[in-house]
This record gives C-alpha cells, sequence and structure tokens, in this order.
C-alpha cells in the first residue's frame, strides 16, 4: 500500500512539472519502471477509446433523433445533438492525448533498453536481449499504426458532426433538417468504420499487453 502511495506522489508532482525524463526516473526509483509505464499508459489508451466508441454511438442515436424529429421542441433536439458532438470532440482529444503518451513512453524504453544492451559483456544474452528488443518494437509499431489508423477514422466523423451543427444553427427548421438527411447517412457509415477500427485497436493493445505481462 504504501509502495502505491509513493507512486501516486511522485506521479502527480512531477506530471505538474511536465518534464518526462524526471518523471520516469522518479518513478524508477520507487520501483515503477519505463516498462511498467508504458503497459499503464496502453491500459489508458484503450480505455479512451473504448469511451469515445460509446461517445460517438451515443452523438450518432442524438443525431438520428434530431434528423427523425418529429414535433415538440425542435431547439432541445438540437441542443442534444450538439452536446453529443462536442462530448465526442473531447472523446477524441483525449484519445489523441492517451496515444501520444504511449509514443512518448515507448520511446524512451526503447532508447533505454538499446543502449543498456551495450552494457551486456556476455554476447550469447546480448544477442537475446537484442533479439527481444526487435521483437518488442515490432509488435509496439504495429500497435501504434493500428492505434492511429482508429485515430484517423475521427477527423472527418467530427468535422462532418460540425457542418451539420453549424448548418442547423442558423436554419433550425424541417426544411434545413432534410437538407442534411443525406449527410447523415453517411455519417452513419464513417461511425460505424470507426467503431470496428477502434475494436482492432483495442484487440491490438489486449494483444500486446499480455505479451508484455508475459515477458
Amino acid at each position: 500500500m504504501n509502495r502505491y502511495i509513493s507512486i501516486a506522489i511522485v506521479a502527480t508532482s512531477l506530471l505538474l512539472t511536465g518534464c518526462q525524463s524526471a518523471y520516469y526516473g522518479a518513478m524508477e526509483k520507487v520501483g515503477y519502471h519505463k516498462r511498467d509505464i508504458m503497459v499503464d499508459r496502453i491500459e489508458d489508451a484503450r480505455e479512451s477509446q473504448q469511451e469515445a466508441q460509446k461517445q460517438f454511438s451515443s452523438a450518432l442515436v442524438e443525431m438520428q433523433a434530431l434528423i427523425n424529429h418529429d414535433g415538440g421542441d425542435l431547439q432541445t433536439a438540437y441542443n442534444k445533438a450538439k452536446d453529443e458532438y462536442e462530448s465526442s470532440q473531447d472523446a477524441a482529444d483525449d484519445v489523441s492525448n492517451r496515444i501520444e503518451k504511449v509514443e512518448d513512453v515507448a520511446d524512451a524504453l526503447f532508447d533505454e533498453w538499446q543502449s543498456e544492451i551495450g552494457e551486456i559483456s556476455k554476447a550469447s544474452l546480448r544477442r537475446s536481449s537484442e533479439s527481444k528488443l526487435r521483437e518488442t518494437q515490432r509488435s509496439y509499431q504495429q500497435l501504434v499504426r493500428t492505434m492511429k489508423r482508429a485515430e484517423s477514422k475521427m477527423a472527418p466523423v467530427l468535422t462532418a458532426m460540425k457542418d451539420n451543427m453549424l448548418y442547423l444553427k442558423h436554419n433550425l427548421n424541417a426544411q434545413a433538417i432534410g437538407a442534411i438527411k443525406g449527410e447523415f447517412a453517411s455519417l452513419k457509415t464513417d461511425i460505424s468504420g470507426l467503431i470496428k477500427e477502434m475494436n482492432k485497436s483495442i484487440e491490438a493493445s489486449n494483444k500486446f499487453i499480455a505479451a508484455m505481462e508475459e515477458n
């Protein structure tokens, strides 16, 4: 328990300073290595994608309700859809931020690993560590490609949502809603594709985490 309290205190204080190298060094002193941080950050990125999936799905539901609006307060339906768009933007920003954090610690881990391989005097152990490093890097690069492919699907969806919200903001009537029905069909397809790519990224994260925890 005391170890985790120490980790939390160190993490909070150093994250506030924004110095990642100092953060990694201090965390290592309390037994929390870059490898552990990397796994945690991949888990965080995975969770942010899961939350983004839910959020984009929720936004789709509210957009559908707005498009199919039949009676009642149109402004209320618009406001709900707009709120969901803004929440989707926040979710997308969180995904991107989490991926950046994964990349930062991965670079630090691989640089450290490569440097320390040179300190191993026994050739067989050095070759084994070098081989494991290359294997881990390949798996990591594949994971990041999958993460970024899913991340790239968010921007077109958010742009379409924003366009619809801005168009309706000053033209909030049945005719205007009818005008964006075609756009909504395309948006629905894009969100479906986004969710599929995120599922692939989540699966890749699970696989990478399992491999890291085995070794």
